[in-house]
């Protein structure tokens, strides 16, 4: 049996998360993912994150990141079974980024 550290899986995805904010096809992948994982509020508010990023500059990026932290982290202790499939996305957004 893997065990997974859920903190570190939702620190993973969420610098995932921050680094498809620019990247268009990768934003999609992602928000499609995400979707499917969590239903369409999770695409909904990845989408208002990046709105808020481009609105104000990647100095939002931090705050952003952080947010998604929390709420991967959460959405881990609620449904632990998920770790094993967010990591998987991680590594797979990590190896699709240019």
């Amino acid at each position: 049996m893997q065990v997974i550290h859920q903190p570190r899986v939702a620190w993973d995805m969420a610098r995932t998360i921050g680094g498809a904010f620019h990247d268009e096809t990768l934003f999609g992948w992602l928000r499609g993912e995400l979707d499917s994982l969590f239903g369409p509020a999770a695409g909904t508010a990845l989408a208002e994150s990046r709105d808020r990023v481009h609105r104000a500059g990647d100095a939002r990026l931090p705050v952003e990141t952080g947010l998604w932290r929390v709420r991967i982290e959460d959405a881990l202790r609620q449904r632990p079974e998920l770790g094993g499939e967010l990591a998987g996305l991680a590594s797979i957004a990590r190896a699709r980024r240019p």
